[in-house]
């Protein structure tokens, strides 16, 4: 069996259906991915619901869990839907291994969320630097820090 073939019946078995990043990056609905994205091995974009765009040159790490759906208030019976909101990540921002980012997010360009950080629904401007659990956010933090021409 070769390397194809095993993918094709590895995601028949899984629902991982086949994309241009890495055999484990589990994609379900129709998220917009820009150019030159990087999604590392074994993280989730869900994008079923809602609108979940991820800009041009971003990287996203391993183990990252982007989702625009929250079933908590349907499961312990507060409502009969899931909550889907819009996700949507500027151009040039890195996010970091063990990062989740939920619905109703914006996340600027050029900006930076630390690993194993929890972001929560919110604008988060341009330049910032997302980190923690809960999520601290240094306002403007990168854009003194870039070379003069690459700020937009």
């Amino acid at each position: 069996m070769n390397k194809d073939e095993f993918y094709d019946m590895f995601s028949n078995l899984i629902d991982f259906r086949k994309n241009d990043f890495h055999p484990l990056v589990w994609i379900n609905g129709d998220p917009e991915i820009g150019q030159d994205v990087f999604i590392g091995g074994l993280s989730e974009v869900y994008a079923k619901g809602a609108r979940v765009v991820i800009g041009d040159h971003c990287d996203i790490a391993s183990y990252v869990s982007i989702n625009c759906s929250d079933s908590h208030k349907k499961t312990i019976g507060l409502t009969e839907d899931i909550e889907r909101a819009d996700i949507i990540i500027e151009n040039n921002v890195y996010i970091g291994t063990h990062s989740f980012i939920g619905g109703g997010t914006h996340i600027g360009h050029h900006s930076v969320v630390g690993a194993g950080t929890i972001v929560p629904k919110g604008e988060y401007p341009p330049y910032s630097l997302i980190v923690g659990n809960p999520a601290v956010v240094k306002v403007g933090y990168y854009r003194d820090k870039l070379p003069k021409g690459q700020t937009e």
